[in-house]
């Protein structure tokens, strides 16, 4: 609210945060933060005693369900590992969110969705910069992934048991470097070309915001090769 200019000090933001019901502060690496006056909000009398146990409570409340105040032999959760998050069910689960998230704008001719059985003897190819590239499929605020269980367009599509070419075109999604010749060779060669472009946190994040939706560096012109 500070740099929106929408207060002036951050006393002023603690008072109208804590009023409007906000009871956390993400403040990564700053000691004095916005909430750290919330003592003297409170002796200028500008919030109350109990407007800051209404606050409080919910935090502490879902803490303790997690057992964070529970010995660790209590609690359920100190036993997780990566081999209960990456399990077969969790991986199945995050497939289906993946997959009923989808938004398909346009399916000309029936093509998708691409099935193994009418792909013997069809030749694939996959480019972009987002084509082969675990790094860039993650958006901010992500966690750190397991390599060994990314999935990214090109890994995915060899599964299907078809000849799958790759070609990136662009190092990285900034694409101030393209090699065409990359593209309309693999495009050229191919049945069905799968074209994976985007942003990704290199071009936009928080903070890092940009003027217009076209897309970086020389994408639009790979698409087009692509397509072409």
């Amino acid at each position: 609210m500070l740099g929106h200019h929408y207060t002036r000090t951050f006393l002023e933001t603690a008072v109208a945060s804590v009023n409007a019901g906000c009871n956390l502060e993400l403040s990564y690496g700053l000691r004095n933060n916005v909430f750290m006056h919330i003592p003297q909000a409170l002796a200028m009398g500008n919030i109350t005693l109990q407007m800051l146990r209404d606050r409080v409570r919910p935090l502490f409340y879902t803490r303790m369900r997690l057992g964070e105040f529970d010995p660790p032999d209590m609690n359920p959760y100190s036993a997780l590992d990566l081999s209960v998050v990456q399990s077969p069910e969790h991986r199945n689960l995050s497939l289906e969110a993946a997959v009923k998230s989808f938004v398909l704008l346009k399916n000309i001719r029936g093509t998708l969705p691409l099935r193994a059985q009418d792909l013997p003897g069809q030749r694939l190819a996959v480019v972009g910069p987002f084509a082969d590239n675990p790094r860039v499929l993650f958006g901010d605020y992500a966690p750190v992934p397991e390599a060994q269980y990314i999935y990214t367009p090109r890994r995915g599509l060899e599964m299907l048991g078809s000849n799958v070419s790759f070609a990136a075109g662009c190092r990285e999604p900034r694409c101030r470097w393209y090699s065409r010749a990359q593209v309309v060779g693999a495009a050229g060669a191919a049945d069905v070309v799968v074209v994976c472009l985007g942003t990704g946190v290199d071009v936009e994040t928080e903070a890092k915001d940009r003027r217009d939706l076209s897309l970086p560096g020389h994408q639009l012109e790979l698409l087009q090769d692509a397509v072409q």
